[in-house]
């Protein structure tokens, strides 16, 4: 792809829109966000609080630990950090810079001060409204479609911001409808890597490094560890797997390292980027073409989630693991057919895999979609493929991502009302 393509530039505003750095999952630093901004709103601590959320937000906070919290976890203790110590111009960095004295402020806080929640139940998948009084007081701050995208702020009755709210339409970033996979595969192929260094420099070192504290320390089941206990020492597949799962498992289990999203999903992040990586240094594939991997994984993982959207009830990892497969494949020497063929058969094994919220199963599950990405790949290595007709495939890539897209959006949403009401029961 030429620089003069309009393409070109539009491709590398996607990649440096998407890939940004969050401290935790970003649901719930979304709410501290939120919290954060409500609160300097306000000028003063809040003597009461309440959250109003979707059903997504609260499926994905419900049980994940909010890191620099001391272990607490759920949306309260999510608030409560934003309102305490949250600096809101670090957006999902907004409580990267918490101090024990303001992690015991926050139990205090917790204590002696009521923070509500309450179900919002709109046509928007991602909503929250964060309401801070003091005596007669009062200051509201809203957050739609993506994490940072606040589109009301309200201070004692005075509006001060109010942008226009359409469910799934992302205003303010580069069109995603740009993307497809011919395009993709071109753009890694061609790249100046100059260009892109600086944004995957981030995402290697950031997320590189929460895969190997998941690795040294105990996190939530410790599914990083099992794999790499479990499998040959020279096995590099095993360990591509192993280091993702340790990342999840130590963002899962409250460590406090940022992690470079994709997608607005740190887990995805971890999984577009790490068995990439891994893998490319086991083999000893050269720097560029572990960059151009990258930058093959990241966006073919966005282009997924694009017909998806953010939050569904369909898991996210699904997503990021057959893109994972498609960098592997092309550490491997593949070219764009192995690269297609290995993502529509990684999406006919593991499709429909359901997300019920963060937690520490999540690793478990980018584990299974990493397998899938790399048996996808191996099938057509040897010979074999699922066909247009097989299931939800279709004949073309496009046509499959389509249909992916299709069941996560719109044909999950009665699943993803049921997990969130089973959830809510235990």
């Amino acid at each position: 792809m030429e620089k003069s393509n309009e393409k070109y530039a539009a491709y590398l505003a996607i990649l440096e829109e998407e890939l940004v750095p969050a401290m935790g999952c970003t649901e719930p630093i979304a709410i501290a966000y939120g919290a954060a901004k409500a609160r300097e709103l306000l000028g003063q601590l809040p003597d009461r609080v309440l959250v109003e959320a979707s059903g997504n937000i609260i499926k994905n906070v419900k049980s994940v630990v909010v890191p620099n919290t001391g272990g607490l976890h759920g949306i309260e203790a999510a608030a409560a950090a934003g309102v305490v110590a949250g600096k809101p111009e670090l957006q999902l960095e907004v409580i990267s810079q918490v101090t024990q004295e303001q992690q015991e402020a926050m139990r205090r806080y917790l204590n002696e001060h009521p923070v509500r929640v309450e179900f919002l139940d709109g046509e928007l998948v991602f909503d929250i409204q964060i309401t801070l009084w003091n005596g007669d007081r009062q200051a509201k701050v809203r957050i739609a479609n993506y994490h940072t995208n606040i589109v009301r702020m309200e201070r004692n009755g005075e509006v001060l911001l109010d942008l226009p709210v359409e469910a799934e339409v992302e205003s303010g970033l580069t069109d995603r409808g740009l993307l497809s996979m011919t395009e993709i595969y071109d753009f890694a192929q061609t790249v100046d890597l100059e260009d892109v260094k600086p944004v995957l420099d981030r995402q290697i070192t950031c997320n590189m490094a929460i895969a190997q504290e998941g690795l040294a320390n105990r996190y939530g089941a410790c599914i990083g560890q099992v794999i790499r206990s479990t499998s040959p020492q020279d096995d590099a597949i095993a360990k591509a797997k192993s280091a993702a799962a340790a990342g999840s498992d130590a963002r899962m289990g409250g460590c406090e390292m940022p992690v470079i999203i994709n997608s607005g999903s740190g887990n995805q992040g971890i999984t577009a980027s790490v068995p990439v990586v891994v893998y490319g240094r086991e083999i000893g594939a050269g720097e560029e073409n572990i960059y151009r991997a990258l930058v093959l994984s990241n966006l073919i993982t966005i282009h997924q989630k694009t017909r998806i959207g953010r939050l569904s009830a369909y898991c996210g990892a699904v997503s990021a693991g057959a893109a994972a497969g498609a960098g592997i494949a092309y550490l491997d020497g593949g070219g764009y057919e192995e690269i297609t063929h290995t993502v529509v058969n990684a999406l006919a094994i593991v499709s429909g895999m359901i997300c019920d919220g963060a937690k520490a199963s999540c690793a478990g599950k980018i584990a299974a979609a990493i397998d899938a990405g790399v048996l996808g790949y191996r099938m057509f290595q040897n010979g074999q493929q699922f066909y247009g007709g097989d299931g939800i495939l279709s004949h073309g890539v496009e046509r499959t991502l389509d249909n992916v897209g299709r069941l996560g959006k719109i044909g999950m949403r009665s699943t993803d009302k049921e997990i969130l009401q089973i959830m809510l029961q235990t």
